[in-house]
């Protein structure tokens, strides 16, 4: 087999490049780029319109911004309130490079370990603008009344997460993601009653519209009643999260999917990174086939909680039972200077590896400890409580354990997606008027997200970026009306139709639900931790034969014009499908290792990532067609030395 044997998956085209990326000092490209942008005057605001897909952080900032603004919007979400989107399940907290800790930090510093923690393959001008933006972040949500943790004083308490050693996290408890999509959610809210806003709920977009080359409007479902609808304006947002359900079993909602960026996709719309997909160390162990779902215990308990395995394998003892000396506390023993806040695709690596190697705990062996009893001895089970109680409520919940009392069980599980659809500086993808915001984009965080990023991503591209980006945009409407009878319009609502009436037609004898699990597997064994050249050839044989069984024999059982969840998720499995052949081939394509994407022929002696700085330094962009073309965007450093990582 040959080392380029990815080539026979694929074809090789042009170059891309980011033409809106601004130039000169860092620390002013974005105020200078906000200054050059268009700006569209509070009477024209009226006469433009924009469609916003999803309604979590990025979506549901950007709706209310835009709205307040004077736009007219139309916000589309698949789940029956804007408060049951995915961000509501973030626990540990937002950063911002606010330095209240006075322990170091920095703008340059957040900017920094972001960069270092992506395994130098993001960005450097849309980490810089992140960090700068943060700052204003929390004063938003704070105003908004956001209830972020305090210090004795009364001022604004900090916490620590993964690849840093400040103090820089924000955080409600281990409730962070809901507090602040609340915030985000009551400015939706209002604009919804100020008529800027208008809301359609259990609706999910099926397909983009392209008109004259450019994104005018969606076709959408009406999941109760199965009616397709179609909704045209100026100019289209998506942030409609990850792609994590891919492997069946993640710490996503059930419901999130791929769909909306996948159907951009095959209309032209570039996918960036896609074989980037993020392991979360600190999740509540499988415990059965019966599983739909897996269960995050929140990054932020790696602050004060020690994470440990026997020194011997196949040592059933009680933990309690077993003697200090007999414990290997391997993060703090392998990386001293971080310890147990390595970044998390290290501390995931790093526990796979201790079962692999016959020490794991728990059912299975598929577990380490993570121990609060140092914690609880140092500050007390009341500080303690107040910090995290309502995780470790979480935890005797679903474990029948108490975590006070005897240590955590936790494995990685896939969580975050890095790759998502290629966008410029101005987070508009290769697509004119094709906006893309949050988790759906690919631009902030390289190949490994450091943990408290994506919140702050976020409401960073809805609150800050996109109200500048999209108006440059929009100035140079208002765009010819486009009626429903278009052709454009009307083709890309026969392709929906035609869609559903493909799937209720096969009635074949397999569940939807038994071909998800098989991908998701297959996609765990070859394209999970860790990835080889030969587990990804036969993933993508297994993936093609697999789609081919789907479509000849799913079972798909009555008709469109109901709620039918069926349906629904036979067509997010059927992209699912596409979107993992891709993952593998991309990750074929990368001969090395970085962040989350872990090559075993790519590594050092101790076992370490081993990247390839002189031949994979670029992005990713894939565009669709029967074989995937794949366009390289280059990665250049001004400001950041690409060194290897190092948190020893």
């Amino acid at each position: 087999m040959t080392s380029n044997v990815s080539e026979q998956f694929h074809a090789t085209g042009a170059d891309i490049h980011d033409t809106r990326a601004p130039s000169g000092p860092i620390e002013r490209r974005w105020d200078d780029h906000k200054f050059n942008t268009l700006l569209v005057n509070p009477a024209n605001r009226r006469k433009l319109s924009v469609i916003v897909v999803g309604t979590g952080l990025a979506g549901a900032s950007a709706a209310a911004t835009l709205g307040e603004a004077g736009y007219k919007v139309k916000s589309f979400c698949y789940q029956d309130s804007p408060r049951r989107a995915h961000s509501i399940a973030a626990q540990g907290g937002i950063n911002a490079a606010k330095n209240y800790r006075n322990d170091g930090d920095s703008i340059y510093r957040l900017f920094y370990d972001t960069v270092k923690g992506g395994d130098f393959r993001a960005r450097e001008s849309n980490v810089y603008r992140l960090a700068q933006v943060s700052v204003n972040i929390i004063d938003q949500c704070v105003a908004q009344g956001v209830p972020f943790a305090r210090e004795y004083g009364g001022l604004l308490d900090n916490r620590s997460f993964g690849g840093v050693q400040v103090s820089r996290t924000f955080y409600a408890r281990g409730q962070t993601g809901q507090q602040l999509l609340i915030g985000a959610y009551q400015a939706l809210e209002r604009q919804i009653a100020a008529g800027t806003v208008e809301m359609n709920t259990r609706h999910e977009m099926l397909e983009l519209i392209m008109v004259d080359d450019k994104a005018r409007g969606v076709i959408v479902r009406d999941m109760v009643s199965g009616e397709i609808q179609t909704h045209t304006a100026d100019a289209v947002v998506l942030a409609t999260g990850g792609y994590g359900n891919v492997f069946f079993l993640s710490t996503n909602a059930m419901g999130c999917n791929v769909t909306a960026t996948w159907r951009a996709h095959r209309k032209g719309a570039y996918f960036a990174n896609p074989c980037y997909t993020q392991i979360h160390p600190t999740c509540i162990p499988v415990s059965g086939d019966y599983q739909s779902k897996l269960t995050l215990m929140s990054e932020s308990l790696r602050n004060d909680g020690r994470i440990w395995v026997p020194k011997v394998g196949g040592d059933d003892r009680l933990p309690s039972d077993i003697p200090e000396d007999e414990r290997d506390y391997y993060l703090e023993r392998i990386y001293p200077a971080f310890g147990n806040l390595v970044p998390r695709d290290i501390a995931s690596r790093a526990a796979k590896y201790q079962c692999d190697d016959g020490r794991g705990v728990g059912p299975g062996g598929l577990g380490v400890y993570l121990d609060f009893a140092d914690a609880i001895s140092r500050l007390g089970r009341a500080e303690v409580e107040a910090k995290y109680g309502n995780l470790f409520d979480m935890y005797a919940q679903i474990t029948g354990e108490n975590p006070y009392e005897q240590p955590m069980r936790i494995y990685p599980a896939v969580h975050y997606t890095m790759g998502g659809l290629w966008v410029d500086y101005d987070l508009q993808s290769n697509l004119t008027g094709l906006f893309v915001a949050g988790e759906a984009n690919f631009s902030e965080h390289g190949a490994n997200r450091l943990g408290a990023s994506a919140l702050m991503q976020g409401l960073a591209d809805g609150y800050f970026v996109l109200p500048y980006t999209l108006a440059n945009y929009l100035a140079d409407g208002p765009y010819e009306k486009v009626d429903d009878d278009h052709p454009e319009v009307v083709a890309a609502r026969q392709a929906v139709e035609d869609r559903i009436a493909k799937f209720l037609a096969i009635n074949g004898n397999r569940t939807v639900d038994s071909f998800h699990k098989e991908l998701g597997q297959i996609m765990w064994d070859y394209c999970g931790m860790e990835r080889t050249e030969e587990g990804l050839t036969k993933a993508i044989g297994l993936i093609r034969d697999l789609k081919d069984e789907f479509w000849s024999n799913v079972k798909v059982a009555g008709v469109n014009e109901e709620l039918n969840q069926t349906l629904e998720r036979a067509g997010r499995v059927a992209d699912f499908f596409e979107l993992g052949e891709l993952m593998c081939i991309d990750a074929l394509n990368r001969r090395e290792s970085c962040g989350g994407h872990f090559r075993a022929e790519s590594q050092t002696e101790d076992g370490e990532a081993l990247r390839n700085d002189d031949d994979f330094a670029y992005v990713s962009a894939w565009e669709f067609g029967d074989e995937p073309t794949l366009h390289k965007e280059p990665l250049d450093y001004e400001y950041v030395e690409m060194k290897s990582r190092s948190y020893k």
